[in-house]
Order: structure tokens, then sequence, then C-alpha cells
């Protein structure tokens, strides 16, 4: 008991949400202190790491040919094991910048239904980062915690996680998910989407910054003619020549139609395998969206429509989910029902 305390008390502990897009951490210590797109540039004949986090964003489609910028996690999961070892060990030390006596201890929240194989990799890439022990929370749990939720009562809550790989729904009481749904449908997909719209229609190749730039400027679920116009610069798929087309969100929400009836899909889905008293429940409580792809303009409208229940917006979705990782970190007694290792 001694160690364990001095442990407790010399130890950095990090809460990190490792997100397909973004990388957020917290420490007790300093609060928020990284978040930074989970992109990593290294050299293709040496391996070796060259830029991580916003200087590899800003290389994103500039590289020259010995340089190459990856995202090393794919829809949840880690797609390159080095590069993700890499990134966490680059974060990790922008924090722990001092000597400490003991390895901190990483608590970090994944995607919903991933296998024993990817949960396991995700520890290893932590222990070899530098952690002394891993904890795992699932995202939608991490989200619920977020937004204030009791997760402990006995009442159904619905959250939906929209994030940059998957779109988590699930129904939570309990300290435990009683119904869920996970879709390989978020910001990436709608990204892409964008991307193959404007090759479509417009004819013109735009890269995955541009794209993710225009969902989230001209993105909407519903038809709103405030959102102005935007000019996209690309290139000609004919001639090869620079090329701007002008885009509306009339546009952008075409392009978007089947990534968010997907994701209107599995909340339906989730919502008919719910057990009546815990449909009651949501039907009262309502819907709270949160992640990345949460702020769509519109969605909650689209979602509230389409499955005739209450829906909100957690107030600052991009770090909810980091928020109840936190928490769980902070307090791992009152939470220690919600860790999945």
């Amino acid at each position: 008991m001694f160690w364990r305390a001095i442990s407790n008390f010399f130890a950095q502990n990090i809460a990190m949400d490792l997100g397909t897009a973004n990388t957020l951490l917290y420490t007790k210590r300093l609060g928020l202190v990284i978040n930074e797109p989970s992109v990593v540039t290294w050299d293709l004949k040496s391996r070796e790491v060259v830029a991580v986090g916003h200087n590899a964003k800003r290389y994103q489609g500039r590289t020259p040919k010995n340089l190459t910028t990856i995202r090393p996690l794919k829809e949840g999961v880690i797609a390159d094991f080095d590069m993700t070892r890499a990134m966490i060990s680059h974060f990790v030390r922008k924090i722990i910048t001092k000597i400490y006596f003991v390895k901190p201890t990483l608590v970090i929240c994944i995607p919903m239904g991933i296998t024993q194989v990817e949960k396991k990799a995700v520890i290893d890439a932590a222990l070899l980062a530098g952690a002394s022990s891993v904890k795992l929370v699932e995202e939608p749990m991490a989200a619920a915690i977020g937004a204030g939720i009791n997760v402990h009562a006995p009442s159904g809550q619905m959250v939906l996680d929209i994030g940059g790989g998957t779109s988590e729904v699930a129904v939570i009481t309990l300290d435990g998910i009683a119904q869920s749904q996970a879709i390989r449908i978020a910001g990436d997909a709608m990204n892409d989407a964008v991307q193959r719209y404007l090759h479509d229609v417009f004819r013109v190749e735009v890269g995955e910054n541009t794209a993710e730039q225009v969902k989230i400027n001209l993105g909407s679920a519903v038809a709103d003619d405030d959102l102005p116009p935007m000019e996209v610069p690309g290139k000609d798929v004919v001639t090869g020549a620079p090329k701007v087309v002008n885009i509306t969100s009339a546009h952008i929400r075409e392009a978007l139609t089947v990534s968010l009836n997907f994701i209107r899909d599995a909340v339906l889905r989730c919502l008919e395998g719910t057990p009546p008293e815990l449909s009651a429940d949501v039907l009262q409580n309502g819907l709270l969206l949160a992640g990345g792809g949460s702020m769509i303009h519109g969605l909650d409208k689209f979602l509230a429509s389409e499955t005739g229940i209450p829906v909100r917006v957690e107030q600052d979705p991009l770090t909810t989910v980091l928020r109840g990782t936190a928490a769980t970190m902070l307090d791992p007694i009152n939470y220690k029902q919600v860790f999945i290792n």
C-alpha cells in the first residue's frame, strides 16, 4: 500500500482519446494539454519519424517522394503499429518533460466492438511508449461520463458518438452498455463522400484536407440557406490544370446523404433492440450527440425527425470523450466497473 501511494503521488497519469482523426491528452496537473491530428510523417527508407500531429497534418499531400504522411489509425483501430507507438511516445514526451520516479498510467478510450487482438495492440503500443499500465474505456461510455450523465443510475441514457473512423450509439445503464450499434461510417467517410461528389459532379479532384474543410464549412443534414457558398480549389480531372469551383451547402448535403442515412439507421437498430423499460427512459432523456461528426449543421434536427426522440448536441462535442476518460482516470474506484480490461 505504501509503495502504491508513493507511485500515485509521483506518477503523471494520462487520459487519452486516441482517435482516428485527432488525439487528445489530459493530465490532472495540466488539464487538456494535447489536441492534435493523429497524423505521422515518416521517411520511407529509414522509417524515421519526421513530424507528428499539427506539423504532419500540414505536410499531408505536400511531401516529396522520400516521405509519406499517414494516419496510423483507421476506422478506430491501429493500422500501423510502429507509427502508432511512435505517435503515442511523441505526445507523452511532450507532457512528461521531467524524470519521474514511476511511469504513467494511461487510460485510453477505444471504439466498441473491436477484437481482443485490436485491444492488445492498443495496450502494447501504450506500454512500449512508456506507460506502466493501461486501462481501456469504451467511447460511448466515456462520452456519457464526459457529458455529466450519471452512468451508475438504473436509467437508460442514449449516446451517439461520431468520431473520425466510427459512429457508435449505445444505451447505457448501471455502469454498462445495454444495447449498442457501431458502424465504420463517420467523419472520414464523409470526407471521402465529399471528394467523390466533387470528382463526379464538378470534375475536380481535391485533397483530404480540402474535403474536410468543405465538410466543416458547408456540411448540413437539413436545408439551410444561411450557409454561404464556398470557392473550392482543386485539380481538373480531365486536363490536370488547377481549377476553382463554387460549392453550396445543398451540394454537400447531397454528398453526405448516404453517410447520414447509415448513421440514422444505426440509431434505429439500437432503439429496436432496446428493452421497453429502457426505451421509455430514452424517450424521456433523449439522445446525446458527441464527437466531431456531431457538429454537422442540423444533425440534431435530422435525427429527431427520423427517430421521434429528442436530440441534443453536447456543449463541447470535440472533448466530451476525453473529459469522460479523464473522469475515470481521476476517480478509478468510482468508475472501476466501466474499465473493460
